[in-house]
């Protein structure tokens, strides 16, 4: 049965890492929202607003093709930030429309390893991204993890 596995943690707290290890699945396509924004609007995101917006537009512009690849019988792994209720609620909406099952992973990792970990991928220059510690708790300050109200199948990764 067609899954759509999606992924909420702070940023550096190993997102990625875990969305090309569920994306190695049979029949499992990754589609990857840093990709998408940077080969898209690098040179429109510079703030939190920007990317907030620019977001909201490929959220929208990708839902229908999300549906279709799940109708199709493939696995979808989100590796888009579920760490808000807001974006939580489009994904749960992907995965009403297309019907299928879903694993929502949540990785808790402390504050602390996220920004030993951004730094090192800062110095790396190989991430779409370059983010400060100014701007890493500009974005955690929106993080909200998800609730049994929101009845997700949850699995929690710990650091």
């Amino acid at each position: 049965m067609p899954t759509l596995y999606l992924l909420c943690g702070k940023i550096a707290a190993g997102k990625s890492t875990l969305a090309r290890q569920l994306a190695s699945r049979p029949a499992t396509l990754l589609i990857s929202e840093d990709h998408w924004t940077s080969t898209l609007f690098a040179d429109d995101l510079k703030t939190i607003e920007d990317y907030g917006r620019l977001s909201a537009r490929l959220r929208a512009a990708m839902a229908p093709h999300i549906v279709d690849i799940l109708r199709q019988g493939l696995s979808v792994v989100l590796d888009f930030q579920a760490n808000t209720v807001r974006v939580r609620g489009w994904m749960r909406s992907l995965i009403a429309e297309a019907g299928v099952a879903h694993e929502l992973h949540v990785l808790d990792v402390p504050d602390k390893v996220c920004k030993q970990r951004l730094r090192a991928r800062n110095a790396g220059g190989e991430h779409q991204f370059q983010v400060s510690d100014a701007e890493y708790e500009q974005f955690t300050a929106h993080f909200v993890p998800p609730g049994a109200e929101e009845s997700f199948n949850v699995i929690v990764h710990k650091a």
